[in-house]
């Protein structure tokens, strides 16, 4: 197996930590964890873990000019991305944040064409397009929205974090270009556990440890584990190969896996319209993935 193959297969994986994810948060917050407590708390066990993992990488010397860079991703990486679409999907439900998180990779694609001169070829609008089309009738057509406390702010927040992120992916691919993603994204959480503590603080002292179920604290090891952890290692392993329009086209399977994951837990029923939708969703993919893959020479 070659490695952009196994950069796809990374990618997939993230895609659906991310999406089994939404329930999951959702789960946690903000009856048991606050969203800005949860950001610490993920961060701070996130970086522990990459600081730990980084003892057995071979070392890297990171130049100087690239800790400005290292900064700017854990803005945008970190602080921005996480703190926005946590607080967002406090405040509306899972499939409203799916909607507002599609403009990602639409996002990627004019940011990677402005930053990193990145060609916009007809069939890549074609695949998104494609892939769009599928998310939407998932989400319009394939379940009912519930309720939800402030769906408005919540939904501006998930976009802000899905704006924020796009940048993010812009500005590693260039780190990743150049070093072991583990020699730098050790910084980058550092940098970014300083950025969320103060955000963070007060609400870690609103938590009572002692009225939190076993089942919220194996939700809350996943987030920190796979969601932080290993999702983001193989999305950064996974940049090393692709695109980042490549990668940011995965984002349209996240309502799939996650509509699978309910359908697992019997908390959602299968349908023509969301088998539908997965052709789509999985085609979309596809035709982008295609459209970047290197020529051979």
């Amino acid at each position: 197996m070659n490695s952009r193959n196994i950069a796809l297969i990374l990618a997939f994986l993230a895609a659906l930590i991310y999406g089994v994810t939404f329930t999951i948060a959702k789960d946690i917050m903000p009856l048991y964890v606050k969203p800005y407590a949860f950001i610490v708390l993920r961060v701070s066990g996130a970086t522990l873990l990459f600081w730990i993992t980084g003892l057995f990488v071979t070392k890297e010397k990171i130049e100087k000019a690239d800790y400005f860079r290292i900064f700017l991703a854990a803005i945008f990486g970190v602080a921005i991305n996480m703190l926005a679409f946590f607080k967002g999907l406090s405040l509306t439900t899972p499939i409203s944040a799916s909607v507002m998180m599609l403009t990602s990779p639409i996002l990627v694609l004019i940011l990677s064409a402005i930053i990193l001169k990145e060609k916009i070829t007809a069939i890549k609008i074609i695949g998104i397009g494609i892939g769009l089309t599928g998310a939407v009738i998932l989400i319009v057509y394939g379940q009912t929205l519930g309720s939800s406390t402030n769906a408005a702010l919540g939904n501006f927040l998930v976009f802000i974090n899905a704006t924020s992120y796009s940048l993010y992916i812009i500005i590693v691919k260039r780190l990743t270009d150049k070093y072991n993603p583990l020699t730098f994204i050790k910084w980058l959480y550092l940098i970014g556990l300083f950025l969320v503590i103060p955000f963070g603080y007060a609400e870690l002292q609103e938590i009572k440890w002692q009225s939190i179920p076993t089942s919220i604290f194996y939700k809350i090891s996943f987030v920190v584990i796979f969601t932080t952890f290993f999702a983001y290692l193989f999305n950064i392993f996974a940049l090393t190969k692709l695109k980042p329009t490549t990668l940011s086209s995965f984002i349209y399977l996240q309502p799939v896996l996650a509509s699978l994951y309910a359908l697992f837990m019997g908390s959602d029923s299968i349908n023509l319209t969301k088998i539908v939708a997965t052709l789509f969703i999985f085609m979309g993919v596809y035709i982008v993935t295609i459209s970047n893959r290197p020529k051979l020479s």
